[in-house]
């Protein structure tokens, strides 16, 4: 059997990884002309570090990464409405990782190079389309200049290219562009002074209007850690059209940021000015879909945020990625056919994905915040009083479980 992975991302890397540990060829072609190091930072939930320890990267994400250690849900104001340790802390057998995105693509991406070799990843082809048969699937893929450089059989296709998926896009023609709520994300990364216990994240208020703070990497001194912030508001009405796609990813600006940043009161951190000192940041419109009916057709399917893109809440999008990439190589290793195979798959991780990016869409574990905020927006003095312990919990441990990371469920996964 050989695949066809289309987009060099963290879930189209992981599943070539996936796919050789099984014996299955690959090749991977990425649009980009080189796979870089880019974004900030994301948090990998040890659901989906448990696989790539799997593939024996756990030793190769320590070097590049911090191990979460403890997680902080305050108000805008400051207030505590929820504090629990993460990862091996927490209880699970493996870390969560704090990292930047592109240390761990890079991480995925040399493991992919050693192990199935340079010649099996392509850069600068972008599809064009493809066709199937009874035989199997013909993809075309041409430069930035539009010129044809690959044509490649298989006997099944993955699209894993993203939120503006070529391969989404020519199973669903008529979707649209997609679906903006109305809220700004900005993200950077500076050098700071270690806060709390240097493996400490904070996040602070509630969907309309919430900052991220916490660790991805050592400093430049053992007093200082790489930090990664975040700042998401809503400035904009969800029924309107996102902004265009070339503004998807631009250099913010600090005066039209800063109003909204002097709207947060984080005890633990001076936020204002660790955003000042920030050289640059970027933008993004917080997007997502509507989940599909389904995600494969014929010998084609879908993987990552070209199947379930989801709202930046729950820490989830690249690890449900790598997770679909475990799911789809069991599926193409134990099916006598392809399209077999393909459907395992999809009944296995659609549903689970659909139910995450509803709950995203209703603030995620970070729900909780809102929750508070809208009982007590002045603030509170005892928090129990507001909404009670078993209240909390139930927000925070519910989307745990629906997402798959709960501390038992992991375990139970791992025996």
């Amino acid at each position: 059997m050989k695949a066809i992975v289309v987009g060099g991302g963290i879930g189209g890397l992981t599943t070539a990884l996936m796919l050789r540990a099984r014996g299955i060829d690959c090749e991977l072609f990425e649009q980009a002309d080189a796979i870089r190091e880019l974004g900030v930072g994301i948090n990998t939930l040890p659901h989906a570090i448990r696989e790539l320890a799997q593939l024996g990267l756990l030793d190769r994400l320590d070097e590049v990464a911090i191990r979460t250690y403890e997680l902080f849900y305050l108000t805008r104001r400051g207030q505590e409405v929820w504090h629990e340790t993460r990862g091996v802390d927490g209880g699970h057998d493996v870390p969560q990782f704090s990292i930047h995105r592109g240390r761990l693509q890079s991480v995925i991406h040399q493991a992919v190079i050693e192990r199935l070799g340079p010649e099996k990843v392509h850069t600068g082809c972008r599809l064009g389309s493809f066709t199937q048969d009874e035989g199997g699937v013909t993809a075309y893929f041409f430069d930035r200049t539009g010129s044809h450089v690959h044509t490649v059989r298989g006997d099944v296709l993955i699209g894993a290219d993203g939120i503006h998926s070529k391969v989404r896009q020519t199973l669903f023609p008529n979707e649209g562009p997609p679906c903006w709520n109305g809220l700004m994300l900005w993200r950077g990364a500076t050098d700071w002074p270690v806060f709390l216990t240097g493996r400490s994240m904070i996040i602070a208020g509630g969907l309309n209007a919430k900052a991220v703070i916490y660790p991805i990497a050592e400093g430049s001194s053992p007093a200082t850690r790489l930090t990664n912030w975040a700042v998401l508001v809503r400035i904009g009405d969800a029924n309107t059209a996102p902004p265009r796609r070339e503004d998807w990813s631009r250099l913010g600006k600090a005066d039209e940021l800063m109003p909204h940043v002097n709207g947060f009161s984080i005890p633990q951190v001076d936020f204002a000015a660790m955003v000042r000192a920030t050289p640059e940041f970027w933008e993004y419109p917080c997007c997502d879909r509507d989940p599909l009916p389904y995600w494969s057709s014929g010998r084609v399917t879908l993987l990552g945020d070209a199947a379930h893109p989801m709202y930046p809440v729950g820490s989830n999008g690249a690890s449900q990625a790598i997770l679909d990439a475990r799911a789809l190589a069991d599926a193409l290793a134990r099916s006598e056919h392809p399209r077999q195979a393909l459907m395992a798959y999809e009944q296995k991780r659609l549903p689970m994905t659909a139910d995450i990016v509803a709950s995203n869409r209703r603030g995620g574990p970070e729900g909780v915040i809102d929750a508070v905020e809208q009982l007590a927006p002045q603030g509170f003095t005892d928090i129990n009083t507001i909404l009670n312990y078993e209240a909390r919990e139930g927000i925070v441990r519910g989307y745990a479980s629906r997402a798959g990371f709960a501390a038992r469920m992991v375990t139970r996964q791992a025996s």
